[in-house]
């Protein structure tokens, strides 16, 4: 079977990255493999520490092993927002009020854990393991989720990435066939936007570089026209 071309790229890199947003809902199409392949490329393409690179990634789509991964997270994601959602009192505050972003982001999560069994594909990124754990051996997998994200993100496709997998790792990793000395990384689900993406809101750009030392707004670090801006999280 002779793979098909890498496909040009409709929106452009800059574009991608100001407007890569967490998708959570997702139509019931599938992902054709020529554009599984397509985002997977992309994300094995990612830098790693010494060019080792120990990231694989396990995809489901369908198959049996994929049925019971995703209900295995679905569940523990369900019992884990549920916890965050009293905790983080969402809906207390503002959250009481249909119409504001706490109330809107309880709404868009609930619904995410709800159907978390429906994503057309989960991917569990790991790592392969090489020496003991250390702070920064998440940059030798996270460049390459990024890269998975953003290549669904050019093919019109979406996703998010979440850790809802780490309280039934030992369950995957027996499920999966998984070694002891790979790390299970995150769970990122993918599909067709039942939404769109578009421009991200963050906090301004002052608040978040500095220049020379802590807390000094670099004089350069402006936003562009039209930016449009969110608080840190969770909402009150």
């Amino acid at each position: 079977m002779t793979p098909a071309p890498i496909p040009n790229d409709t929106i452009g890199l800059l574009e991608g990255l100001l407007s890569t947003r967490a998708i959570r809902r997702y139509t019931d199409e599938p992902i054709p493999p020529d554009a599984l392949r397509t985002i997977m490329f992309a994300a094995t393409r990612a830098p790693s520490g010494s060019n080792r690179q120990p990231f694989r990634f396990i995809v489901l789509t369908d198959g049996p092993n994929a049925v019971a991964a995703k209900a295995l997270i679905g569940e523990a994601a369900r019992a884990a927002w549920n916890h965050k959602r009293t905790t983080d009192r969402y809906d207390e505050g503002s959250g009481a009020q249909a119409a504001t972003p706490k109330a809107r982001m309880a709404r868009t999560m609930q619904a995410y854990v709800d159907n978390f069994e429906q994503a057309p594909v989960l991917v569990l990124p790991c790592l392969v393991r090489y020496r003991d754990p250390t702070p920064f051996e998440g940059a030798s997998v996270f460049p390459a989720c990024q890269n998975l994200l953003l290549a669904a993100r050019a093919l019109g496709y979406g996703g998010v990435l979440t850790g809802w997998h780490f309280a039934v790792q030992h369950e995957l990793h027996t499920l999966l066939g998984v070694p002891d000395t790979v790390f299970i990384a995150a769970t990122i689900t993918l599909g067709r936007p039942a939404g769109a993406h578009g421009p991200v809101r963050r906090r301004p750009l002052p608040e978040l570089v500095f220049e020379e030392r802590w807390d000094t707004p670099a004089p350069w670090a402006i936003d562009p026209p039209g930016t449009q801006f969110t608080a840190a999280g969770p909402p009150r």
